[in-house]
């Protein structure tokens, strides 16, 4: 039976009709789109843009990078990528290239990349840890096509080809993030989406649960919704006050301070994250410029500080002024409460480290449609949809943690207390198993998989004492000319890829979308 057919058998029609989305942001404009998308004429969206400073990522709005996921959303929303990285001055990104983490004067690349390829049914990084046990020291990047590309400055979309080792990798975007959310606006106004930027001026609360039954703005207009989105915090915190779990005894950095300079010629195909005394320090390049961000430690460094550090890096002629932020690493209690979801900054915060702002927006919202209620109390799809967001951002929490806890840095007190700090048992098991076997243990809802973990280990000197005895089974010497043979290969490929500086120029910087006000 179709659950089309439920008037016609008389079962009452309690599909959503409308739904208000708060905020003004990307998250904003995201779900906006996506629910247009999905639920098209049947149900109204509008978007009530709150009037006022905005905060959290949204106040720093000069740029950030994406997960390869995001493709995905696009492709699910109609956005045509070619033309968003034309009409907002985008760039692309082949992953992170981390420095001074583990000790100063060493870098690592985290590649959106697969390494090698498994032989035998054993995992890539056993063979090679096999190799470095015989003496060859062939770094772990020489196996993964995007990190070769990357450290060579060249760039190419992935082939579809799965025979091809150019299909062995993937790419995100490096995102001006008030332009991408200007243009999703347009796209979404143009679609149906209402807009609007009105001061919220009280919500009203009914029924035996609570609900939010509607909006009241400051010019007295009453907003009624089915479904309320809250990418502000003005419903999920101010009104329902739902409480935050605060992570902050493991991600220590509590500000950000962030500006544009100048462009880097030729700019890199990665975002480039260099840690400092007491945090780290951010660099995004974009066509019109490159955006400079510290992550810090207010406990270790001081604003004034700070801003002579950020000085230091945008060098005589910054084209924005400095942005400074504070916040709390952590997540809401609940994520989906009565009829309000939160997206985006009312969700919780996580430092944009490994840029992972925009994927849980839209893994929310791609979970959120899969679990739709009806306008009825909803409370399985509600159960359900905080379980998956709590595993998701908790196993999240983790890989970020692991960059902190695996250093080896001795020269600042900030990284004395990381390395020497409690960690959640989650990753603490995973570190015990890769020290041991290098095996990567994964759990539900994982945003980074084995070879993201597999880059992060052993970027940051987590070596297992022994590698799977099952990959002595295939000859040393076929070992090598095999592990030989990959290596060239993917040399090769990444030789193949065009410069990124010419590859970036075919779209130029267009007619971008301003930032709204």
């Amino acid at each position: 039976m179709k659950l089309g057919n439920a008037a016609k058998i008389g079962m009452p029609d309690n599909r959503i009709r409308s739904v208000a989305v708060v905020g003004n942001g990307a998250a904003a404009w995201m779900a906006a789109l996506a629910f247009a998308r999905a639920l098209g004429p049947r149900c109204s969206v509008r978007v009530i843009a709150p009037r006022g400073d905005a905060h959290g990522l949204e106040a720093l709005a000069a740029s950030e990078g994406t997960l390869p996921a995001l493709q995905a959303f696009h492709g699910l929303v109609g956005v045509d990528e070619d033309d968003l990285v034309r009409r907002t001055g985008a760039g692309f990104k082949l992953g992170v290239r981390f420095c001074d983490w583990s000790r100063i004067g060493h870098c690592y690349f985290h590649p959106f990349s697969e390494f090698g390829a498994t032989l035998d049914a054993v995992a890539f990084q056993h063979h090679w840890l096999r190799l470095r046990a015989e003496g060859q020291d062939s770094p772990l990047e020489a196996y993964s096509v995007a990190a070769m590309a990357a450290q060579s400055g060249r760039f190419a979309r992935p082939l579809n080809d799965p025979r091809s080792v150019l299909s062995t990798f993937s790419y995100g975007l490096h995102l001006d993030s008030a332009r991408y959310a200007a243009y999703l606006r347009e796209i979404a106004v143009k679609r149906g989406v209402a807009a609007s930027a009105h001061t919220v001026a009280g919500v009203e609360r009914g029924g035996e649960d609570g609900r939010v039954q509607a909006i009241r703005l400051a010019d007295c207009e009453r907003v009624e919704a089915d479904l309320f989105i809250d990418c502000s915090g003005v419903l999920i915190e101010d009104t329902l006050k739902i409480g935050y779990e605060d992570w902050s005894r493991w991600l220590p950095c509590d500000r950000a301070l962030a500006a544009v300079g100048a462009p880097v010629a030729p700019p890199p195909p990665y975002t480039e994250a260099r840690a400092i005394a007491a945090g780290w320090h951010w660099r995004i390049p974009l066509q019109t410029g490159t955006s400079h961000g510290l992550v810090y430690s207010s406990h270790h460094l001081n604003e004034e500080k700070a801003r002579d550090e950020l000085a230091t890096l945008l060098g005589e002629n910054p084209t924005s002024e400095p942005r400074h932020v504070h916040f709390v690493n952590g997540r809401r209690a609940q994520f989906w409460n009565g009829n309000v979801v939160a997206l985006g900054e009312a969700e919780g915060f996580l430092e944009p480290l490994e840029a992972t702002n925009l994927h849980l927006v839209q893994t929310g919202i791609v979970r959120l449609l899969a679990l739709l209620p009806d306008r009825d109390r909803a409370d399985a799809e509600r159960g359900e949809y905080n379980r998956l967001m709590t595993e998701e951002w908790e196993r999240i929490r983790d890989f970020l943690i692991l960059h902190y806890k695996a250093t080896q840095r001795r020269d600042a007190g900030f990284w004395n207390e990381c390395r020497a700090m409690e960690i959640p048992e989650t990753l603490a098991y995973k570190i015990r198993l890769f020290e041991a076997r290098g095996r990567v243990v994964l759990y539900d809802e994982e945003t980074f998989l084995e070879p993201d973990f597999v880059s992060v280990f052993v970027g940051q000197g987590v070596l297992p004492r022994r590698y799977d005895p099952v990959a002595d089974t295939i000859g040393l010497d076929l070992t090598k000319d095999r592990l030989n043979r990959m290596r060239a290969a993917i040399r090769q490929a990444a030789e193949t890829m065009p410069a990124y500086r010419a590859f970036i120029a075919r779209y130029g910087t267009g007619q971008p979308i301003p930032p709204q006000s």
